[in-house]
């Protein structure tokens, strides 16, 4: 292969041709993927979003919806004065500007008044723990009953009516649960068994029987008569 045709086969247009659509390509192939990571990220688009606070749940999804974004129920909670099924909190606040197809998470209120399980504080804790314990699961807990017991101990838990709550049982966070406590006085059907000692009688004579313990001392008691002067003082007119 001499030069001539070397530089023959460098001038080809096809070959210049070839190298021109590959040039081509790589660009649009460039362009084509930075368009469609735009479209796919929504590049320039921005959507604020709406204070749905204390709205229905369904008038909060069909204003989402309206501006591109998406709602899903993360939590419950339970507020007496609002409505059943309306948002308590909302997981990206009213005003902040986020991209179309963002998923808003939101908390709504209970249709129903929860209930909680009763843990194990009956005769297992003071007062104090109890009444610590139930008011951090989000129990209403009133002022405590004295009965006769150890004191501060907990013997029971009622309700306002009186109806006596047992572990487990599911109450209602509106109930005010009332912890029977001990007030340190010994209940009247509580007996105290109380031992007499026991004497065991040893005869010194057969007129005296003195009680002597049964642990075997003696009793160092001893009577004394009058001394010898007492009764010459007597006797000498």
């Amino acid at each position: 292969m001499d030069i001539k045709n070397t530089f023959q086969k460098i001038a080809d247009k096809k070959l210049w041709l070839n190298l021109a659509l590959m040039a081509l390509f790589v660009v649009v192939m460039g362009f084509g993927l930075k368009w469609s990571m735009d479209v796919y990220t929504n590049h320039g688009e921005e959507v604020a979003v709406p204070n749905i606070l204390h709205r229905d749940f369904s008038d909060a999804e069909a204003i989402l919806d309206e501006l591109g974004l998406n709602i899903e129920v993360s939590d419950t909670g339970y507020v007496k004065t609002l409505p059943p099924n309306c948002i308590l909190e909302q997981s990206i606040a009213s005003g902040e500007v986020v991209k179309p197809g963002r998923t808003i998470f939101v908390t709504i209120n209970s249709p129903g008044v929860p209930t909680l399980a009763l843990p194990d504080v009956i005769d297992n804790s003071s007062y104090r723990e109890a009444r610590v314990r139930l008011m951090a699961m989000g129990f209403k807990v009133g002022e405590p009953q004295y009965v006769p017991g150890e004191k501060d101990w907990v013997y029971g838990v009622v309700g306002k009516n009186g109806r006596q709550f047992h572990t487990g049982d599911r109450i209602s966070i509106e109930e005010v649960l009332v912890i029977q406590v001990g007030d340190g006085r010994l209940n009247a059907s509580d007996s105290i068994n109380y031992v007499d000692p026991e004497y065991e009688y040893v005869e010194e004579s057969p007129t005296d029987e003195e009680a002597v313990p049964q642990n075997g001392e003696e009793d160092d008691f001893e009577v004394v008569g009058p001394s010898e002067a007492e009764q010459s003082s007597k006797t000498t007119p």
